[in-house]
Order: structure tokens, then C-alpha cells, then sequence
């Protein structure tokens, strides 16, 4: 894969940066006035098949019925990632709200009750105490939803940041980012919201490209960091997770989009190291939103593609442009 700045052909596949709508499904932001956290939505044009893979050991969620085994409810209308950690898990309620005003949602006698599956990334520390997105921010980002896809510190990446390993003072920012691979017809395009532990390399080049800032200059290995026992055996706090969010319009079962999920989380080890720890709470989301004949292996790998090439842009438009590292919350 080429650096996140540049698209590459892999033969009959394209992979591109930026949201296609063609892929089936719209995406919204929306803030917190005063602080730097906001939520997420990806919206479907109607209730797909869709699959949770959680990697991580410290992922927060409400109503992801797919981590469930047997559940009843295999569909999504709409999947949201808020900031907050669990107190944004609230959020998820106003996208239920906007969608239930539309007539979304399972029939239950005379009501309709909306699966939003959402999953929240730790931004506390660098946020304002008792702000976080709430029900309304939740509604707000429904109706922001549209088919060009703000990118950076945007919704549920405002207040992200990566590199932790060193604490959140020597940390870059996190953010959102996006890419999607097309193949013919078929589409697959990723969300990222990036807030990882470890630092975020470029796979293609193996180069650095944020993470934990060395206080004598250039970054901090943050596997050597951990290697060498400075941490005393133990990683910090429970403040980091990566979220990642598919979506395309070839035609899986849920069985299908679970295989295609699970592909697709190699994304992290490919981008951020380290992943998938103790403290992160990494989550891949996979929604089949379309009828256009696809494998579920063919639409993983092309996940796994685009959902790479989405985390590596998040923390390039993030730190770009001069941007100020993080500073941290003042109690």
C-alpha cells in the first residue's frame, strides 16, 4: 500500500481516500460546543445485515447485539461512534429518536425500536469535564449525515489522540479519516476514528507517522517502550480504543459480514503498534448495505485495504497544517 496521500491500483480494484455514497450508507458528524468531543453516525438507507469484531480488551458499547451469540436481531439501521467513553454511550439514543421519527426500525406492536449499534472511543482527557455527547448530539449527527465525509478532528475523533504510551502529554492527535476501495461495482468503504494506545504507522512504508513524541526529538518505539519493562508491567489507563466502521453494497449474510469483519480488524496490527491491548478497546463494524454479488473474503481484504488507508489519512489530517499537539484537560 502506498503512503495515505496517494490512491493505488490493485489491478481490477482501485483504492481511494475519501467516502463513497455508492457504497450504501451516508455519514454525519456533530460536536459539543466548548469541547473537543462530538459523535459519529453512519447511516443506512434501510436495516442490513451487519457483524461486530472486538479486539480490543477495554471496548464500550451499547445495543451491538452482533458481539452477542444467537441473537435475534441480526440488522442495523444506522451504526454511531461517540467520544465521551460511556457516559457518550447516551448518544446513540437521539440517532434511535431521529430514526424512529422516519418510521425505522422493528414493529413492536404499535412502535418501532431503531438498532443503532454505537461504540465509544475514551476522550475524557483532553475534554471538559461533565461535557459529552449526549441525545442530542446524537439526533445532530443524523441530520448532518450526507455523502461528503468531513475528515481529522471531526465528531467522535475531536478529542482523540495516539501514542500514549509515554502519557497523553507526549501524545499526537487522533481523528477521523476515511477510504473506500472500489472493484467493478462492488464498493467497500471504511470510517476510522482513531485513538489508539500505540503509535500509527504507514504499512505501506513502515514509517512512523504519529504516536508518542520522544522528549529528545522524533517518536518513541512505544513496543520497545513496553519491552523494556519502563512501564513496570503494567500500560497506563484504559484510554484508548480505534473504531472502525465498513460498509458495502455487495450483498453478505451475517455469517458473511463476521468472516469479512474479522478480516478486515487486521487493519490494526497493520497500522498501530501496539493494538489491540489491554487498555484499547478496538472494534470493527460491517454492515451489508447492498444486492451486488460479492465473497465475503474478496470484501474483507478490500476492508482491510481501505480501512488501513483510513486510520494512517485520520492522523495525517489531524497533525497536519501546523496543528498543536494535544494539551491536556485541566481539572
Amino acid at each position: 500500500m502506498e503512503s495515505w496521500e496517494q490512491d493505488r491500483l490493485f489491478g481490477p480494484a482501485a483504492l481511494r481516500g475519501g467516502w463513497s455514497a455508492a457504497c450504501g450508507a451516508r455519514v454525519g458528524h456533530s460536536g459539543v460546543a466548548g469541547a473537543p468531543t462530538g459523535c459519529t453516525v453512519v447511516l443506512f438507507e434501510r436495516a442490513c445485515a451487519y457483524a461486530a469484531e472486538a479486539t480490543g480488551g477495554a471496548a464500550s458499547s451499547r445495543q451491538v447485539s452482533a458481539l452477542l451469540r444467537d441473537h435475534s436481531v441480526t440488522v442495523a439501521d444506522a451504526v454511531l461512534v461517540t467520544g465521551g467513553s460511556a457516559f457518550g454511550l447516551d448518544a446513540g439514543g437521539g440517532a434511535m429518536r431521529w430514526l424512529e421519527e422516519r418510521g425505522r426500525g422493528i414493529a413492536v406492536g404499535s412502535m418501532r425500536v431503531p438498532a443503532v449499534p454505537t461504540v465509544t472511543v475514551f476522550d475524557l482527557a483532553f475534554g471538559k469535564k461533565g461535557a459529552w455527547p449526549g441525545v442530542e448530539t446524537g439526533y445532530a449527527a443524523c441530520e448532518a449525515a450526507g455523502t461528503v465525509v468531513a475528515e481529522g478532528r471531526v465528531g467522535a475523533g475531536s478529542g482523540t489522540a495516539v501514542g500514549k504510551v509515554l502519557g497523553p502529554g507526549l501524545a499526537m492527535w487522533g481523528g477521523v479519516g476515511a477510504a473506500h476501495v472500489e472493484i467493478g461495482t462492488l464498493v467497500v468503504g471504511a470510517i476510522a476514528v482513531v485513538n489508539a494506545f500505540g503509535n500509527v504507522h504507514d504499512p505501506g512504508t513502515g514509517r512512523c507517522v504519529a504516536g508518542a513524541r520522544n522528549p529528545a526529538g522524533g517518536f518513541a518505539d512505544a513496543e520497545e517502550v513496553i519491552l523494556t519493562g519502563a512501564l513496570g508491567g503494567r500500560l497506563r489507563a484504559v484510554d484508548a480504543t480505534t473504531v472502525g466502521v465498513v460498509v458495502t453494497n455487495g450483498r453478505l449474510k451475517p455469517v458473511e459480514c463476521r468472516r469479512a469483519a474479522i478480516l478486515a480488524s487486521q487493519a490494526f496490527p497493520a497500522c498501530i503498534r501496539p493494538c489491540q491491548t489491554a487498555v484499547d478497546g478496538d472494534t470493527v463494524l460491517l454492515a451489508s448495505a447492498g444486492e451486488v454479488e460479492a465473497d465475503s473474503h474478496q470484501v474483507g481484504i478490500a476492508a482491510r485495504l481501505a480501512l488501513s488507508r483510513a486510520i494512517v489519512r485520520a492522523v495525517g489530517i489531524a497533525n497536519g497544517g501546523g496543528a498543536e499537539p494535544p494539551v491536556l484537560r485541566a481539572e
